[in-house]
């Protein structure tokens, strides 16, 4: 091991030895090298000129963007407004296969609460008590606060309702017997 060392450190010394640096009379003839690359070098504009150069609007005042955000507010409310549904969310108080179940249900919320109002509707195969028809979840959030005691499986549900003054479109045809 001991002569592996030593031939180790020999061969260090012997390349660090042979190493030659750069002639003196060669470093020399570079000492005036001058290499002019500007030609191929990208041009690029001065941005500074051409901002300034464009024709800036003033910025808007806050008058000026509340008339546009109310009449955007208005338009948006006019669209609403002729679409037949609105969505909402209604407390679910029973969801389930068992019509009798339903009605048992239905018949105990009614004279629970006699001021809420129930409504049964029927998606085949399933019966859905719901009551109420709310904007927004935190307007549905008291309802369903006095229901959760009496109905443990009641909960929040979004549902689509039909608007009260949207008019169904008649057919126009007296003979026609509905749609393919």
């Amino acid at each position: 091991m001991k002569n592996f060392w030593i031939v180790g450190l020999v061969l260090v010394a012997l390349g660090c030895s042979s190493s030659k640096g750069v002639p003196k009379g060669e470093a020399s003839r570079y000492s005036g090298y001058d290499e002019n690359i500007s030609s191929s070098l990208p041009d690029f504009p001065d941005f500074k000129q051409a901002l300034d150069s464009l024709n800036t609007a003033p910025p808007f005042s806050s008058q000026e963007v509340d008339a546009a955000l109310s009449e955007q507010v208005q338009k948006n409310y006019e669209k609403a407004k002729l679409a037949p549904y609105y969505s909402g969310f209604t407390v679910l108080v029973y969801s389930g296969v068992d019509r009798n179940a339903a009605f048992k249900i239905l018949e105990e919320l009614t004279l629970l609460f006699p001021d809420s109002n129930p409504e049964m509707q029927y998606q085949q195969p399933r019966y859905l008590i719901k009551v109420g028809r709310f904007g927004y979840k935190i307007e549905a959030q008291p309802v369903f606060n006095a229901l959760k005691k009496q109905f443990p499986t009641t909960r929040i549900i979004q549902d689509r309702f039909l608007r009260k003054e949207y008019v169904l479109p008649s057919s126009t045809d007296p003979d026609a017997t509905g749609q393919n």
